[in-house]
């Protein structure tokens, strides 16, 4: 599945999804063990939060390199991060922008970045996390599950209407 998500001028945002076929015998992998700390490109990043169908869940993700905090992340597209969400099985997408913005004086460049998403059910989700450090964009993919949660009731984000998450 391929995803274009984009805001035309004077427009809305809007997202185009579509099915892409390939040669070759059909060999599914299980989705990768639910972890809350990877690798990658030498950084490590952890997630603290969870998933709660029907709310919006308060995920904060955390960037460290050599066991030092990442706080001089750059924006990429605008924002410190971008959070895409894949539901596993039919791959219902979301993607989240963090909660400020660069420059607005009160967001801090790292090492956390928070996120408020809302998804529509529960079960597993692949979440993948682009964030730039250094001049090159790096991605973190997490497994999740989202279930009745034990989470705390999220607060609202306070992030401008262009950087809320938004469903597709």
């Amino acid at each position: 599945r391929a995803f274009a998500d984009f805001a035309p001028a004077g427009g809305s945002g809007l997202t185009l999804g579509a099915d892409l076929l390939v040669a070759g015998d059909y060999k599914p992998q299980p989705l990768p063990q639910a972890v809350r700390t990877v690798e990658v490109d030498g950084y490590t990043v952890a997630l603290a939060g969870d998933l709660v169908p029907g709310r919006a869940s308060k995920l904060t993700l955390r960037v460290s390199k050599d066991g030092k905090p990442v706080t001089d992340l750059q924006p990429y597209l605008g924002a410190y991060g971008h959070l895409v969400a894949l539901r596993a099985g039919d791959l219902a997408y979301l993607h989240v922008h963090p909660d400020g913005e660069p420059g607005d004086g009160k967001t801090a460049a790292g090492p956390q970045i928070t996120f408020y998403a809302e998804v529509p059910s529960g079960g597993e989700y692949r979440l993948f996390l682009d964030f730039q450090h250094d001049g090159k964009v790096r991605t973190a993919d997490f497994t999740v599950r989202a279930g009745t949660g034990q989470s705390e009731p999220a607060v609202e984000p306070s992030s401008s209407p262009s950087h809320g998450e938004h469903a597709h």
